[in-house]
């Protein structure tokens, strides 16, 4: 997949399509400055919820909602993005301003929030092909440094106290994505029964508490136009309370996933493409949070591969019944059990 512009649009499926004239009514009055009409434009990227491009004669936005349809248990919770990128924005901290959340369900089918338009770059494909050698190692650093940078945020002066619980991070995930995925399970993978077996058994000991952002990937943070600067990290739908590490590591994934995948590569030499190492991630992370290294590094890895596998057979049912945000969602089905594998691989290593 070739890097595209972060406004990439397409016309808005028949399925998400929603009633122009009822927003601009809410909009005018409850953001200042707007001003219709307005036009929708569906944004291309994204499996989950639906994010739009919003034109009027004046000024950009963007609309980001929960999808229609029947959704699973606490999914698509797009008041809580908002709730998190507001108090994180009041830092300085790279996200887009916050311009109104609407949780009334009658003004366009499901709740949603408004945000500032922004303009960047955002690397579909974490080989970053489109760039100079020089310059992909310092996207990459600036991954490592934003990440950082959020754990190291204090979330109870943010007053997000009661954004997610303080303890027991990992065992309440992985009964979470157990559940998840036994809900929208549509065959068995014996890889999956494992992990879900094995996971709750191997659970380190220690815990940490920060704001986690729970998908963070290259692809989620746009960049500015001409500078390796993070512009904003975007999707934080899966954000809440939680052990950092977990979170640290699932960005950590793209240097155990081939190129296939879209979300890593494992499979290519990343020095002669002038790509980072993982080890130069860790030690970048590690300096600015101040850590000594990494422990149980390989239970993170088969516990996010596992996450992983969940978050897609979420996306591949909701294709089958129509709902998924992208029809892409329908080749998720063989993308499960081969992270499951992986996953299971991990396990393996780590005492399994």
């Amino acid at each position: 997949m070739n890097d595209k512009k972060a406004a990439d649009t397409i016309e808005t499926p028949e399925r998400l399509k929603f009633d122009e004239q009822a927003l601009a009514k809410w909009m005018s009055a409850n953001i200042d400055g707007f001003s219709g009409p307005l036009e929708q434009r569906k944004f291309s990227g994204g499996q989950s919820n639906p994010t739009y491009l919003l034109t009027t004669p004046k000024r950009k936005y963007v609309l980001r909602r929960k999808p229609p349809g029947k959704l699973l248990p606490s999914a698509h919770a797009v008041d809580r993005e908002y709730r998190v990128m507001k108090a994180l924005g009041s830092t300085g901290f790279p996200v887009p301003k916050m311009l109104g959340l609407c949780e009334d369900e009658s003004v366009i089918g499901t709740i949603f929030f408004v945000m500032e338009f922004l303009e960047g770059r955002v690397f579909w494909n974490p080989t970053l092909p489109d760039l100079p050698l020089p310059e992909r190692a310092a996207i990459f650093n600036t991954a490592a440094d934003t990440i950082a940078q959020l754990h190291k945020a204090d979330y109870k002066a943010l007053g997000l106290g009661d954004f997610g619980k303080h303890e027991n991070y990992f065992a309440r995930q992985i009964a979470r994505w157990t559940k998840q995925f036994k809900a929208a399970e549509t065959e068995p993978i014996a890889a999956m029964d494992n992990l879900i077996a094995f996971l709750p058994t191997a659970i380190p000991d220690g815990d940490e508490t920060t704001i986690v952002h729970g998908d963070y990937r290259l692809d989620n943070i746009m960049f500015e136009a001409e500078k390796p600067k993070a512009l904003a990290v975007l999707d934080w739908e899966l954000s809440t309370l939680g052990h950092p590490l977990a979170d640290f590591s699932y960005f950590l994934m793209a240097w155990h996933l081939p190129r296939v995948t879209k979300l890593g590569f494992s499979d290519i030499d990343h020095e002669s493409l002038g790509l980072p190492s993982e080890k130069d991630m860790m030690d970048r992370y590690c300096a600015i949070t101040g850590r000594d290294g990494l422990a149980d590094l390989d239970f993170c890895m088969a516990y996010n591969m596992f996450r992983l596998a969940g978050i897609a057979q979420g996306v591949y049912a909701r294709a089958l019944q129509g709902n998924a945000s992208s029809q892409e969602g329908k080749n998720y089905g063989v993308i499960v059990p081969f992270l499951a594998d992986i996953g299971w691989k991990f396990a393996k290593k780590a005492g399994a």
